[in-house]
C-alpha cells in the first residue's frame, strides 16, 4: 500500500520527502528575508541621509576646524593640538568648564532629589482632579520658552525684584542683594532657575514610573511593618532605576550644554562668573572670530557630556525590580 503523505505522482520528478516538505521553501524564506532587509534600508535611507548631513558632517567639520587657527573668513593655519592645549591650560576656560559642572548640582541632582519627594506626594493624589492640576502646574516650566523664563527670573532676582521685596516684607532687609549681579550669588541664582525648569520634567517622569510599580509590593512591605520611609527606599527607589537614569541623563546634558538661561539672565557675568562652555563657544566663534578655539572647546564639551552620561547609563541599565 502506498502512503498518501509519502508518495508523489509518477513521472513528476519530485522526490518523496517525509512529511511532504518543500525543499525550495527555505531558499524562498532566505530570499524574502534579504529582500525585506533591503526594503527596510530603503525606507530608513532618507533619515540616515538627513542625520549624516545635519549631525555627522558638522561634527566631522568641527573636529577639523579645531586643528586650525581660523577667523572664519580668511585662510586657515594648521596648528595641530594647540587649541586643545589652550582649552586645558587657560585659567578662564577652565573656570568656565567648572561653572558647567557646578550647574549640574542645580540642574540635575537637586531636581531629581526634589522630584522623588514631590512624585511620592503626587502619587497619593494622582487619581483625582487634584493630581491632574498638580502635574500640569509642575510641568508648566517645560512649556514656557526658556527665554521668557530667563527674563521673568531676571526681574524677580533683581535688586527691586519680587525676592528682595518678600525679604523686606518679613524684616530681612540685610539679606537683600542683586542676586544675579554679585560674584558670590550669581552662579547659584542661575542654578535656581535651572532647578525650577528641570523639577517639573523630573517629577512627571518619576510619577509615571511610580504608576507602573506593582501595588502588591507596597502591600507586602506594609505587611512586613515598613513605614513610608522604609517603603520608599525598599520598593519605590529600586523600581525607579531606569526613570532616574533618564532624568539624570537629560538634566546633566542640559547643565553642560546650557546657553539660553545664562545668556538671557546674566550674559555670563559678572566677569565670567556665570559663563558656561556653550556661551563661550558662541563668543569665541562669532565675536572674537576664533573658530578653531571655539571648535576645540565644543569637542571637549562633547567628550565631557559623554564621560558624564555613559556611566549614568551603565549604572542604571538593567531590569526594573
Amino acid at each position: 500500500m502506498t502512503s498518501a503523505l509519502g508518495s508523489a505522482p509518477a513521472g513528476s520528478g519530485i522526490a518523496s520527502r517525509p512529511g511532504g516538505g518543500n525543499p525550495a521553501r527555505p531558499h524562498r524564506k532566505r530570499r524574502w528575508s534579504r529582500t525585506a532587509q533591503w526594503v527596510g534600508w530603503i525606507w530608513v535611507l532618507p533619515a540616515l541621509l538627513m542625520y549624516g548631513f545635519f549631525v555627522l558632517r558638522p561634527l566631522v567639520l568641527t573636529v577639523q576646524y579645531s586643528l586650525y587657527q581660523w577667523n572664519g573668513i580668511g585662510a586657515a593655519t594648521f596648528v595641530g593640538l594647540e587649541n586643545y592645549l589652550t582649552v586645558f591650560t587657560d585659567r578662564d576656560l577652565l573656570k568656565i568648564i567648572t561653572n558647567a559642572f557646578v550647574l549640574i548640582i542645580f540642574f540635575s541632582f537637586i531636581p531629581v532629589a526634589l522630584g522623588l519627594l514631590v512624585a511620592s506626594l503626587v502619587r497619593r493624589i494622582t487619581g483625582g482632579p487634584a493630581g491632574t492640576v498638580v502635574r500640569t502646574v509642575l510641568f508648566l516650566p517645560q512649556v514656557i520658552p526658556l527665554v521668557a523664563a530667563g527674563i521673568a527670573w531676571s526681574w524677580m532676582l533683581s535688586s527691586s525684584g519680587l525676592i528682595n521685596q518678600a525679604l523686606r516684607a518679613v524684616g530681612l532687609d540685610g539679606l537683600t542683594k542683586s542676586w544675579l549681579g554679585e560674584f558670590s550669588t550669581a552662579l547659584p541664582a542661575v542654578g535656581v532657575i535651572g532647578t525650577w525648569v528641570m523639577l517639573g520634567l523630573c517629577t512627571i517622569l518619576l510619577v509615571t514610573g511610580m504608576s507602573k510599580i506593582d501595588p502588591s509590593l507596597y502591600e507586602a512591605a506594609r505587611m512586613d511593618g515598613a513605614g513610608p520611609i522604609r517603603e520608599f527606599f525598599a520598593v519605590t527607589l529600586p523600581s525607579l532605576r531606569q526613570e532616574i537614569g533618564v532624568c539624570l541623563t537629560v538634566t546633566v546634558i542640559a547643565a553642560l550644554a546650557s546657553f539660553d538661561i545664562v545668556y538671557i539672565s546674566t550674559s555670563g557675568g559678572p566677569g565670567i562668573q556665570t559663563t558656561v562652555p556653550g556661551l563661550e563657544i558662541y563668543r569665541l566663534a562669532f565675536s572674537q572670530r576664533q573658530v578653531g578655539l571655539a571648535s576645540a572647546l565644543g569637542v571637549v564639551l562633547m567628550l565631557l557630556v559623554l564621560l558624564c552620561v555613559l556611566p549614568i547609563q551603565r549604572l542604571t541599565r538593567g531590569e526594573k525590580a
